[in-house]
């Protein structure tokens, strides 16, 4: 272990033959991986989705086989170190910034939460807050130390996740798509502070991004993982990103290539419909908490789709469980037409589960939010069997079409919680879509998928809106939003402003 002060040297890292297998599950997360990296390099890790880029991160800093989770067991062979230590002896020389922020946060005020990790390495006290505020201005978190994390939006907390890490001073900085949930701000704040760390430290990097131009210029090297084991390529950015080759096994493979877009399917947006939805001098916010957005009106019409944009922390996802029924309105109103309502009234807040999600079906921004089966197959199956309408054959049958659909058929009999993020993302959608809602509402939808299953979902959603479907998605992808069309509601400084996407 480092002394209490000292800046931890940059680390290297070796893996041989290294395999990890998640307890339950036929095939591993990640296999047969022989790699080297040198102290201080700076390296871009790419893949498809469910390729292990995920698994590895977490095998570097330490966590698999910790805990009491469904990752709590597993089998390895083959060997990962880090300066020739197993990572599980190596005790603050890795620094984790994990998918999903929420699942690393610890404390309840933010200037505690960043101090933890330097905390447990006896860091000491005047040195400690000193790192605090210093990790909270590198990545932009303008918040006060007393703060409290839970009031925190998802890309504020990821904001947080980093600036903790950070503050501990690791020697290999592990960032699992650190950006994929910031407004492009927020991208540029983290990139640039990460940037800053690394000058000052020398620290090695690995980083997973999907979007590979984030990080392009900053790392000196491309790793991609194939799907099946291995590696797929491994070079300078330029010269693995511009081959006329590795490009085409790139783009098979569903890494995002600069210059380079997905082929879509499915039908473009047609005419709208009935009106669905419609909210007048709507005002949003959290329980026994002042409003963070009002005076929203907006009409949700049959076949139509709106995008809600704008910087994190503005109340996005606030608006968005609002418009869904999770929460109520706190002025305004917000009213259900009779093609919505049916029988339930036109109150969605006010309506029982059972009439909710086969109205309006949400997906939260954090997925492990809403699973509740022990396995994939029955997580699908699982809303279909609460509405009551449809037999177990179609149920069998829908379950089995959405998993292909989505590229999940081979996780059917896996545990929703040891997927990749892309995968549980993918899984999230397709609970809601099994309970065929006549509104879905998604939270950063696109997030942790490589371009060939972010082209089929787009493919999906497209095709529910030809069929009358309605499709509101909280959102910073341009991409998605212009593939989707539709209408647009920028959120910014309490306010929301109309218009039609680009």
């Amino acid at each position: 272990m480092p002394g209490p002060s000292t800046v931890s040297a940059p680390v290297a890292v070796s893996a041989r033959d290294f395999s990890w297998r998640h307890a339950g599950r036929r095939s591993p997360a990640l296999s047969s991986l022989t790699l080297d990296i040198a102290a201080g390099e700076k390296v871009l890790l790419l893949g498809s989705s469910g390729a292990g880029k995920s698994t590895l991160l977490h095998a570097l800093a330490g966590v698999l086989g910790e805990g009491s989770g469904p990752d709590a067991a597993g089998e390895q062979h083959g060997s990962l170190t880090l300066d020739g230590v197993d990572p599980l002896q190596a005790h603050g020389r890795a620094g984790l910034v994990l998918q999903d922020p929420d699942s690393q946060l610890v404390l309840s005020r933010v200037g505690d939460e960043v101090a933890f990790g330097a905390e447990n390495l006896r860091v000491p006290p005047q040195e400690i807050w000193e790192r605090v505020r210093t990790s909270l201005d590198d990545v932009g978190l303008a918040v006060p130390l007393h703060h409290s994390t839970a009031a925190l939006s998802g890309g504020q907390k990821q904001r947080l996740a980093l600036a903790s890490v950070l503050a501990m001073r690791p020697g290999l900085l592990l960032l699992d798509e650190p950006t994929a949930n910031l407004d492009p701000d927020g991208v540029i704040e983290v990139r640039a502070a990460v940037e800053r760390v690394l000058d000052r430290t020398g620290a090695t990097l690995i980083v997973v991004e999907h979007r590979v131009a984030v990080w392009a210029d900053v790392v000196d090297r491309v790793v991609v993982l194939a799907a099946g084991g291995g590696i797929l390529a491994d070079g300078p950015p330029g010269q693995v990103l511009s081959d006329p080759g590795t490009r085409a096994r790139l783009a098979a493979a569903g890494v995002w290539l600069p210059g380079a877009a997905p082929v879509l399917a499915g039908p473009a947006q047609g005419s709208p419909g009935a009106p669905l939805l419609e909210a007048l001098g709507l005002s949003a916010g959290r329980p026994k908490a002042p409003a963070v957005l009002r005076g929203v009106d907006l009409e949700l019409r049959a076949g139509s789709a709106l995008g809600i944009t704008g910087p994190n922390g503005a109340g996005k996802s606030t608006l968005a469980l609002t418009l869904g029924g999770l929460l109520k309105p706190a002025a305004g109103t917000l009213q259900a037409a009779p093609a919505l309502a049916g029988r339930a009234g036109t109150a969605p807040w006010r309506w029982k589960s059972t009439d909710l999600v086969t109205r309006i079906g949400t997906v939260f921004q954090e997925p492990e939010h809403q699973f509740l089966a022990p396995t994939v197959h029955d997580e699908l199956a699982f809303g279909p069997r609460r509405t009551g309408h449809r037999s177990e054959t179609d149920i069998a049958g829908l379950v089995q079409a959405l998993a292909e659909r989505l590229r999940l058929t081979a996780l059917l009999d896996a545990n929703p919680f040891t997927l990749s993020g892309g995968e549980k993302r993918r899984l999230s959608v397709a609970t809601m879509i099994a309970t065929e809602p006549d509104i879905l509402l998604l939270d950063e939808p696109t997030f942790g998928q490589d371009a060939n299953t972010w082209a089929e979902l787009v493919g999906l959603l497209r095709s529910l809106l030809a069929e009358g479907k309605a499709v509101v998605s909280v959102t910073h992808d341009a991409e998605f939003l212009a593939a989707l069309g539709g209408n647009l509601l920028r959120v910014e400084h309490g306010t929301a402003l109309a218009g039609a996407v680009a």
